[in-house]
């Protein structure tokens, strides 16, 4: 994938998202994949998580709180994610970008202040939801990591239960939120089918990048 990245030949610089469900893996591959990218270039490699572009809890008023639909349409402050990230770091753009606006809770605003990227810069960003129509013509590479809903629901219990109540009700985050949100991104963009790379991850052992047909390709 480093090879991949530096092999884009870009007038500005490459942004690269990394998307796919919950517990599918996008932090681990993005930090891999930055570390790797800094031992083959000398070029800077921008690291941003995407959990740090969450809209406010209070903003988030459309649907039910805790609703599927809530989670999908509301979490992310996309808008942002577009005009203070992916847009100045593209085509015309004029490199002033942010890395962060909002703590991981969604409850305090965090300014990373503006920072200047070089044109030959590299942004790694990983986080969910990357392929909606307001972000998806500003990636330059597009990565979907594939794993299945048991998958999530088994690993996210696991990572979540630690700052939940219990194991059971890391789980029912996952039955009535999370997993339901995501299945509404994967009927509405089919993200997969419009990824650059495909990477299966059900086994984190075993990451394989997986042959793309000739008309997901074109």
């Amino acid at each position: 994938m480093a090879d991949r990245i530096l092999g884009l030949r870009l007038e500005h610089p490459a942004r690269v998202g990394i998307d796919g469900h919950s517990a599918a893996g996008k932090t681990t591959l993005a930090d891999e994949v930055a570390t790797a990218l800094r031992g083959k270039t000398a070029r800077p490699v921008l690291r941003v998580a995407v959990d740090h572009f969450k809209q406010h809890v209070d903003q988030r008023t459309r649907y039910p709180s805790g609703s599927p639909e809530s989670y999908y349409f509301e979490m992310y402050d996309v808008d942002a994610i577009r005009n203070e990230l992916l847009v100045p770091l593209g085509p015309g753009g004029d490199r002033r970008h942010r890395t962060q606006i909002m703590d991981f809770s969604g409850r305090t605003p965090v300014d990373s202040g503006v920072q200047v990227a070089s044109d030959d810069a590299i942004l790694i960003a990983d986080g969910g939801f990357l392929q909606k129509p307001a972000l998806a013509r500003h990636w330059d590479l597009r990565v979907y990591l594939h794993i299945d809903v048991a998958d999530v629901l088994s690993r996210g219990t696991a990572r979540d239960q630690a700052w939940m109540d219990s194991a059971e009700a890391a789980a029912e985050r996952y039955r009535t939120y999370y997993i339901p949100g995501e299945e509404l991104y994967l009927a509405e963009i089919r993200p997969a089918e419009q990824a650059d790379i495909v990477i299966d991850n059900r086994n984190f052992d075993d990451p394989r990048i997986m042959p793309r047909s000739r008309t997901e390709q074109r």
